[in-house]
Parts: structure tokens; C-alpha cells; sequence
């Protein structure tokens, strides 16, 4: 059976926990997951970095392109394209605390999020998610998959409690 995992995070995560997220997307390519994420700086592309076979992680896209990544490419994939685009779209305002002050591109962005937590057909949630922010609070825009996951009873594994990055360096070195 396939277990995915969204491996997610802020743009402005500490280069240490970078380099661990990478590390970890290795361990957890080897065990058999599969990565989806976001292609931003910072988290996502740690992430990304550390899968070897790129049809071992889904990385959805807010358009066609975006951060140097294009929809097309092994493993990239422009979320607008799928048949539950719109599915994805409505989780926007059920899970943002502020949706009608999103523009258009930040609505796109909240939504592909929601793909990184229910996958390419919002019925295949992940195993868990991967995350970093600062001291493991709910904010940003990887809040808003948080707060799916949450209500979704996913666990998260948030590397900004020194709890959870203790024991992630536990399996990594296993």
C-alpha cells in the first residue's frame, strides 16, 4: 500500500531543520513514502531535495509554473489541471480564517495545499504531515494545511517542537 506524507513549511525555515527535512525525505523515500509538498523556497524545496526519484513525490504547483518548477516535469504537477481542482478551491474558505482577503494567486496557493494534505483526488489523505514553524504554531500559509489535517484527526509532526525534531533525529539516524 502507498503512504504519502505531505512534507511542508515556512520559506523562512532555519537552514538546520532544511537540512534535516532533506535527510528525512531520503529516510522516508527508502521506508516507502511518497512526499507531496508545494515547490516554495525554503520547506517545500528542502523536501523535494531529498527525494531521489521524483516519481516518489507529487509536487503541486499553484499554476503551471512556479518557482522555477513547471507543471509537466516528473513529480510537478499544476493543481488547476486536475478533475478536483474545484473540490480543493472550496477548502480555501472552509479553512482559511481569512479567505475574502486572499487574492486570486493566494487562493491558488491555500488550495493546493489542501491537494499536499488529500492528494490528487481529495480522498487520499496522508499518513501524516511534516512541518516546520516557528515554535509549532499554526500560522502562515502552512497553517491553512494544518488546520485540515488537524480536523482531519492526520497526524503532524511539527519539527518546530523540540519534542518532535528530537525524535525525527532519532529515526533518521535508525
Amino acid at each position: 500500500m502507498t503512504a504519502y506524507y505531505a512534507g511542508i513549511g515556512s520559506r523562512s525555515t532555519p537552514p538546520e531543520i532544511l537540512s534535516i527535512m532533506t535527510r528525512l525525505a531520503t529516510k522516508l523515500e527508502q521506508d516507502n513514502y511518497i512526499l507531496r509538498s508545494g515547490g516554495a523556497s525554503g520547506a517545500d524545496s528542502a523536501f523535494q531535495a531529498g527525494v531521489k526519484n521524483p516519481t516518489n513525490m507529487e509536487i503541486y504547483l499553484p499554476s503551471s509554473s512556479f518557482n522555477g518548477l513547471s507543471a509537466g516535469s516528473p513529480g510537478i504537477i499544476n493543481y488547476q489541471s486536475l478533475h478536483h481542482a474545484v473540490t480543493a478551491e472550496i477548502t480555501v474558505d472552509v479553512y482559511h480564517p481569512e479567505p475574502d482577503r486572499l487574492s486570486s494567486f493566494a487562493r491558488h496557493l491555500m488550495a493546493r495545499n489542501a491537494m499536499q494534505v488529500m492528494g490528487y483526488d481529495m480522498d487520499t489523505p496522508a499518513k501524516m504531515i511534516v512541518a516546520y514553524t516557528t515554535d509549532g504554531a499554526i500560522t502562515g500559509g502552512t497553517g491553512q494545511a494544518l488546520r485540515m489535517a488537524q480536523e482531519m484527526g492526520i497526524p503532524i509532526r511539527n519539527l518546530g517542537v523540540p519534542d518532535t525534531l528530537h525524535s525525527t533525529l532519532e529515526y533518521i539516524s535508525s
